[in-house]
C-alpha cells in the first residue's frame, strides 16, 4: 500500500492499480485488511482467472494455477464489499471474455470493466500456435520477424477487430435491454441463473452479495 501511495505521488496523481490471479484467498484478504487499516487504496484492481495466460505462460500455470475467473471475481467483489472498499476501487476482470454474455455476467457479478485480449487477438487472426515467446508466431501477431510479420496485414485486418468489438457491444445492449435495465447500476446477480448438477438458482442465491463493511470488526 505504501508503494501504491509512492507511485501515485510520483506520477502526479495518476490512477494506480495492480493485477493478480487469486490462488491463496488469505493473501487477498490480507491486502484488503491493509487497505482498510492504512486507508491507502488502489484506483483499480484487475483480477485474472486461471483460464488466462498467453502461449508464453508455463503450461502448468495456465492449466492449474489460480481460481477460475468466475469464482475469483465473485470472491474479489465480496471481499472488497466486506471491507467497505468496493465503492472506491474499480474492479476489472480479465481472462476468456469473448462474448456479450461474458460481459453481461461479469458486470452482474460486480465487475466495473471487462478486459478482452484473446478475443481481440482471435479477431485479428491469432491461431493460438503457442509460440508467443519465440518470435516465431506464424501469424505475426507476437513477432517482429519480417518473415512472420508478413502474415499480419493491418490494412485488411483492422476491420475484423472493429467488427468484433462493435458487434459484441451491440449484442450486449440487446441483453441489457432484454433484462429490463436502463442503467448499468441495475445489473446484479439475480439476473442470471446457474445450474449446479440438477439445481438451478440465480447467482444471488448461489453467491449472496456481501454487504458493504460486513467484514469490518467493531471496536471492543
Amino acid at each position: 500500500m505504501l508503494f501504491i501511495q509512492k507511485l501515485r505521488h510520483l506520477s502526479g496523481g495518476k490512477p494506480i492499480g495492480f493485477k493478480l490471479g487469486i490462488g491463496n484467498k488469505k493473501e487477498f484478504i490480507d491486502i484488503c485488511e491493509q487497505m482498510f487499516k492504512t486507508e491507502i487504496k488502489p484506483s483499480f484492481i484487475t483480477v485474472d482467472g486461471a483460464e488466462g495466460g498467453t502461449g508464453a505462460a508455463p503450461i502448468d500455470f495456465s492449466n492449474y494455477v489460480g481460481m477460475p475467473w468466475e469464482q475469483a471475481l465473485i470472491f474479489a467483489v465480496d471481499t472488497l464489499n466486506g471491507y467497505g472498499l468496493k465503492k472506491d476501487i474499480k474492479l476489472i476482470t480479465a481472462t476468456k471474455i469473448f462474448t456479450a454474455f461474458d460481459i453481461f455476467k461479469a458486470l452482474c457479478i460486480g465487475a466495473d470493466v471487462c478486459n478482452s485480449a484473446r478475443g481481440m487477438m482471435l479477431a485479428l487472426g491469432c491461431i493460438q500456435a503457442l509460440k508467443c515467446d519465440t518470435n516465431k508466431c506464424p501469424k505475426g501477431v507476437t513477432s517482429n520477424d519480417p518473415a512472420s510479420m508478413r502474415g499480419l496485414v493491418v490494412s485488411d485486418e483492422w476491420e475484423l477487430v472493429k467488427n468484433y468489438q462493435s458487434e459484441t457491444l451491440r449484442e450486449f445492449t440487446e441483453l441489457f435491454a432484454a433484462a429490463g435495465c436502463s442503467d448499468l447500476s441495475e445489473l446484479n446477480r439475480s439476473l442470471i441463473n446457474k445450474r449446479i448438477i440438477d439445481d438451478v438458482k440465480t447467482y444471488e442465491d448461489w453467491y449472496p452479495t456481501v454487504k458493504q463493511g460486513s467484514y469490518i470488526k467493531s471496536e471492543a
